[in-house]
């Protein structure tokens, strides 16, 4: 048929020739679809599975049962489900940067008490964080390890936004005096209120009590429920997937900053939902709330978890991982018996020999022994570490001051050093007048970084592929570290929305190259060049832990040292100076990181 098809000349003999091609990828479509075009839908936009392949080849050799699904590749929107609830954490976050320093200066909380303000939850986070970590290890949870902490991380955001937006409103209902002023405070792109510079006699005891209280729930536990959130990705895919789904990860949280930062910018008084919630503020962050609501349930809902009692002494439930590995490697190179010899020893899931960590779910042995958790093993988690943790750890610290300094402070950057303002002039004068602008200019920038994140975060894994893990992490560094540079000396517009497209690349580094790493060595069972082992028994929720809570060190340590920087320059163009130079230094610890065969 198709010689005679090749007779034809001109236009008819091409179309006959398209035809059959069509005809002939339907009919191959069809059989690897046999459910049709609804079941197709189903999986592509819901994430649920069309074929019963996998599992059959899972449950033919153990009796995996209802968490067959773990042991197979998953979707990208089945990625994204199970990522979704990043995207909620930083919904959140664009409201708490957006709104918690001027509703604390509202109800009286003085300039000089902000920084203790926001260092109570770096410093609950530090101590707190890794012990989670390790606690999620060792759940007994009919429901899992990881899915009980997000749940109860989530319950103290929830607690936050509700207690934020409606600390001072509690404050006047337990008997706060005040001045029975109540000025709503502003759009984060909007005018700075006069009301915020007005020293004025407010007494809200109460009201800044329960505000607090709000930040710290709010702050904390939106770091802390990051911690179990990464680890139940990990968790719940197969090595394979942990680098797409990592990037997939980092995607939802650039994708969840920008609409963040953009929901707080629509003036919500002039809308009937401002009227509904009772303003500006409280609009936020009640469409927040909601929004939070439903990634967590998204997530939490995707796929169920082996509880740790179940995987106790039940072998049923590693051979099928174990059997669906092989099945997958032998497939995937045409059935030679050495070459998949050697493929099964170089893969992220390392060798089925290793006894040290389960090599389908990311479970250590220690974690099946019974022994009850203590402060000396959470201690020992943190103080003795592989070497090549610790200096994943270095560089994850110095990649997290380089970002928190311009995360905390770059708007004031923009103010002051680019549109020359002056945030202490009288206001209406012209000094001030810069400043506004300049905040509000700022604001654009870091919105382009949260893009500019959700954008790189889709090449990422592509890149690692291609070039490598060392290239992508130390070249993601260095190209922050030079547009911070490059602000420093030009100090323009132009430069604002440009260079912050180069913090986003960094964001996205920060949050997706540690943790694969990470999750490498727990996964391959080695952690030197060399083949050795950590030489101590080690959990992924515990070394996830350790590894995020450098925030919280980060934080604390740029809070320290910026102020001495800013007056040393003279110029609050020190932020971007100390940023590029921290930048450089996680560059330079990052060369000495080992990447195994990344």
């Amino acid at each position: 048929m198709a010689e005679k098809l090749q007779e034809y000349q001109g236009i008819t003999g091409r179309l006959h020739c398209a035809k059959e091609r069509y005809r002939e990828r339907l009919v191959q479509w069809r059989e690897e679809h046999p459910r049709g075009i609804r079941q197709v839908i189903r999986e592509t936009l819901f994430g649920i599975p069309s074929s019963d392949d996998a599992p059959e080849r899972v449950t033919q050799d153990g009796d995996a049962g209802e968490y067959s699904d773990l042991f197979r590749r998953k979707s990208r929107m089945e990625l994204m489900r199970i990522s979704a609830a990043v995207m909620g954490i930083e919904f959140s976050y664009a409201g708490e940067t957006a709104f918690v320093s001027p509703t604390l200066l509202q109800i009286g909380v003085p300039h000089q008490q902000m920084t203790l303000v926001w260092a109570l939850s770096p410093l609950i986070g530090f101590f707190m964080t890794p012990l989670l970590g390790s606690l999620s290890d060792r759940c007994n949870s009919k429901f899992g390890r990881r899915r009980p902490f997000i749940v109860l991380m989530s319950i103290g955001v929830l607690l936050g936004l509700i207690l934020v937006p409606n600390g001072e409103a509690i404050g006047y209902v337990l008997g706060d005096q005040g001045n029975g002023n109540r000025t709503e405070v502003p759009s984060v792109l909007g005018p700075r209120s006069s009301a915020l510079d007005t020293a004025g006699t407010n007494h809200h005891p109460w009201g800044v009590f329960f505000t607090v209280l709000g930040t710290v729930f709010l702050d904390f536990d939106a770091d802390a429920c990051q911690s179990p959130a990464r680890a139940y990705l990990l968790d719940v895919t197969v090595p394979e997937d942990h680098a797409r789904g990592l990037s997939t990860f980092t995607i939802m949280a650039g994708l969840g900053g920008f609409m963040g930062y953009a929901l707080g910018g629509i003036n919500w008084d002039d809308t009937t939902l401002g009227e509904i919630f009772g303003g500006h503020v409280r609009a936020v962050f009640s469409l927040i709330t909601i929004i939070f609501i439903v990634c967590v349930s998204a997530t939490v809902t995707s796929f169920k978890e082996i509880p740790l009692s179940e995987l106790h002494g039940n072998e049923d439930l590693r051979k099928p991982a174990q059997s669906q590995r092989l099945q997958e490697s032998f497939d995937a190179d045409d059935g030679d018996v050495e070459k998949n010899s050697l493929h099964i020893d170089k893969t992220s899931y390392g060798s089925l020999n290793q006894p040290e960590v389960d090599t389908a779910l990311n479970i250590p042995e220690f974690a099946h022994s019974g022994e009850p958790l203590s402060l000396r093993h959470y201690l020992k988690s943190i103080v003795v570490m592989p070497n090549s943790l610790r200096v994943v750890c270095l560089t994850n610290l110095f990649c997290w001051m380089a970002h928190v300094c311009y995360s905390l402070y770059f708007t004031d950057f923009v103010g002051e050093a680019v549109f020359g303002g002056n945030p202490a002039a009288p206001v209406g004068s012209l000094s001030r007048i810069n400043y506004e602008a300049g905040v509000r200019f700022g604001c654009w920038g870091m919105a382009m970084y949260s893009l500019s994140c959700a954008c790189y975060s889709t090449i990422i894994e592509k890149l690692i592929k291609r070039l490598g893990a060392k290239k992508v992490y130390v070249g993601g560094l260095c190209t922050y570290s030079c547009g911070m540079m490059m602000l420093s000396l030009l100090r323009v517009r132009a430069a604002v929305i440009l260079f912050s497209w180069t913090a986003g690349v960094m964001y996205s580094t920060l949050f997706t190259m540690p943790y694969l790493l990470v999750a490498h060595y727990h996964a391959t069972g080695m952690w030197d060049s060399a083949g050795g082992g950590s030489g101590e028994e080690r959990g992924i929720g515990t070394d996830v832990a350790v590894v995020s809570s450098c925030v919280f060190v980060a934080q604390l340590l740029v809070s320290f040292i910026m102020g001495f920087a800013v007056k040393a320059m003279g110029s609050t163009a020190a932020v971007v100076t100390v940023a590029a130079i921290l930048a450089a230094a996680a560059a330079f610890t990052a060369t000495k990181i080992t990447y195994l065969d990344l």
